[in-house]
């Protein structure tokens, strides 16, 4: 392997040919693994250069000679491996992919797997830290993700979205091998590893892709009706559309689906509903020498005065305080 024939040569971690020491350092940054070349007669060449960012790293790796390569399970972080040069035998599962410069393999790492990488084979890995990426994906979703999030071994990198998704990493690449001043501004480099992210979610086939394109399953009316007694029950609190869903047992989206179709209105809508319902009923009791239209407000989850009484008068039609003084 030619001295500066990887990516990121300004930024070295290693260059060794002890198999051990290879192993463990690697490890440090990629996970632990077996590494074992397929021959006993050859000379490893491995090479790793590398540089992190927060949510995200960048490295290339190259070993020489053809060597197999056994991951394990790792729960901190995901890989996307793009080979340069040469081709990998990947295996995870029933999965099984041929990985070339056209079609990377994306590692879950949520269980044991194999690699057999080719003589000469060089890779350039994206790492994800899973926190982070679950994180992202929670926000795209609306809600938290309930399950590891897996995505599906092969990349097919001559499609549209996977390209976009490469476009994204290569800038990344470019920035650090120049020490781009895009990389000394944190607000950009948190956007490009966000876009790098969602680019990442919504190009891979992943356990939550029907999520993230709307494709919920039809909650049963049951969850919905649990959905309502609750919001009946918890009207005072500060309630959101996830906690409402995760206390029902499905997802935002889905809820907000049924409460459509079932309703005819949103989950938020219905709970605006409940609270004007519950104003108006303790207005009407109350003296209005003793009680205000903003206590009654604030008591029942009505933080913006101005869209209260509006919403009110829309409902009822009259003011709250007229329903007071009533």
């Amino acid at each position: 392997m030619a001295e500066q024939s990887l990516p990121l040569a300004a930024h070295l971690r290693l260059h060794t040919h002890d198999v051990d020491e290879a192993c463990r350092r690697v490890g440090n940054d990629l996970g632990v693994h077996g590494l074992r070349p397929v021959s006993s007669e050859v000379v490893l060449d491995a090479r790793l250069n590398g540089v992190a960012f927060d949510g995200v790293a960048l490295y290339s790796l190259g070993y020489g000679p053809e060597v197999l390569i056994t991951p394990q399970p790792v729960e901190s972080y995901l890989l996307v491996e793009i080979p340069l040069t040469g081709v990998a035998e990947v295996s995870q599962g029933r999965e099984r992919i041929v990985s070339t410069p056209e079609f990377a393999s994306v590692l879950s790492l949520t269980r044991p797997m194999s690699m057999r990488w080719a003589a000469g084979q060089e890779s350039l890995i994206v790492r994800f830290d899973r926190a982070a990426l679950e994180a992202h994906l929670g926000k795209l979703m609306g809600r938290t993700p309930r399950r590891p999030l897996t995505f599906s071994l092969g990349m097919d990198l001559t499609r549209p979205p996977a390209r976009s998704w490469l476009g994204v990493v290569e800038l990344l690449r470019r920035e650090a091998e120049t020490g781009g001043a895009m990389l000394e501004q944190p607000v950009a480099l948190r956007q490009l590893e966000g876009l790098l992210m969602t680019q990442l979610l919504l190009a891979q086939p992943s356990n939550y892709s029907e999520a993230l394109s709307g494709g919920h399953p039809r909650v049963a009316p049951t969850a919905v009706e649990r959905a309502v007694d609750l919001i009946e029950a918890r009207a005072a609190e500060p309630l959101t559309v996830e906690e409402i869903a995760e206390a029902v047992g499905v997802g935002a989206r889905a809820l907000q689906e049924g409460f459509r179709r079932q309703l005819e209105t949103t989950p938020m809508s219905y709970l605006r509903e409940v609270r004007l319902d519950r104003v108006r009923a303790e207005l009407t009791v109350q003296d209005a020498g003793v009680t205000t239209v903003t206590d009654v407000a604030y008591r029942w989850g009505f933080v913006h005065l101005g869209r209260f009484a509006l919403a009110y008068r829309r409902r009822f039609g009259e003011s709250p305080s007229e329903t007071l003084r009533r």
